[in-house]
């Protein structure tokens, strides 16, 4: 089966930068969509970023011109490049992968973020 797993996460301060990696299994990365999401405490999982298997991108409007994602094919792995972190963007963060063809995903066990004040 797909397997994700993330890395990048850590503490760090407001205002500071962090570059998520999600490393995936397998061979269907490069057709697959991917995904950023997070879940803070007591909070609801959202969705961060998208971005296609063509490399179109999208975010959640309170991360916009903060966060990149991008992917490389070759490494099978995306990023999220996180600049000019709040304390409100701590969170859990988990990648998704979007295997359409057979309509499934599949998640990766997450990696901490914490933004202190």
């Amino acid at each position: 089966q797909v397997q994700l797993v993330e890395s990048g996460g850590g503490l760090v301060q407001a205002g500071g930068s962090l570059r998520l990696s999600c490393a995936a299994s397998g061979t269907i990365f490069s057709i697959s969509a991917m995904g950023w999401y997070r879940q803070a405490p007591e909070k609801q999982r959202e969705l961060v970023a998208h971005i296609t298997s063509g490399g179109s991108t999208n975010y959640t409007d309170s991360v916009k011109g903060r966060f990149t994602i991008s992917r490389d094919n070759a490494k099978s792995t995306v990023y999220l490049q996180m600049n000019s972190l709040k304390p409100e963007d701590t969170a859990v963060y988990y990648c998704c992968l979007f295997f359409t063809l057979f309509r499934k995903s599949y998640w990766g066990q997450g990696t901490q973020v914490t933004v202190s004040s």
